[in-house]
């Protein structure tokens, strides 16, 4: 069974050591430099990213960081949001469907609004990166339009080079 526990002082060390396959490291952030930017986040008065182990029953599988945004704060127009920043599963426990049983109870957990009503959900993923694409389309999420060209956000409609590192938003409507 998939359940969700928060980083302590007993699994923070286990947490930084899962890692994606080597094929999928330029795809996502390291747990470690994650972690950082929680605390730094914390550290500076803002509300802090939800960090959260996923679990297997007693084994960590993977590590998923979102955050809340108010209307006013929005990124993406004037609506309030969880933010996915990211979620991953480590690449022992891959090709196993347990990224598609955490995600669908991450959504579930969203729904209950535990820092606040909102009306999407938004991500980001590379534009390379195919699998992704297919897994969060399987879930619901449609592109925007919209591109991350390097910490850029950058409306629907904006260009790029293949040698931008662009990433691309994908929203799933509550």
């Amino acid at each position: 069974m998939i359940e969700f526990r928060k980083i302590t002082w007993d699994n923070w060390e286990e947490c930084m050591n899962l890692n994606v396959t080597e094929e999928q490291d330029d795809f996502i952030a390291s747990n470690k430099y994650s972690l950082a930017q929680s605390f730094v986040a914390l550290s500076n008065d803002e509300l802090p990213p939800m960090t959260l182990a996923i679990y297997e029953d007693e084994t960590m599988v993977g590590f998923m960081m979102m955050g809340y945004s108010t209307a006013d704060e929005s990124e993406y127009g004037e609506e309030p949001y969880y933010d996915l920043a990211r979620f991953m599963i480590d690449k022992k426990h891959q090709n196993k469907g347990l990224g598609k049983q955490a995600m669908i109870k991450l959504l579930e957990y969203i729904k209950t609004f535990p820092h606040g009503e909102a009306t999407a959900v938004y991500l980001a993923y590379n534009v390379r990166n195919d699998h992704a694409r297919k897994f969060y389309r399987s879930l619901g999420f449609i592109e925007t339009g919209g591109l991350y060209i390097g910490d850029d956000y950058i409306e629907a409609g904006g260009k790029y080079t293949d040698e931008d590192d662009v990433e691309v938003v994908a929203k799933l409507v509550l």
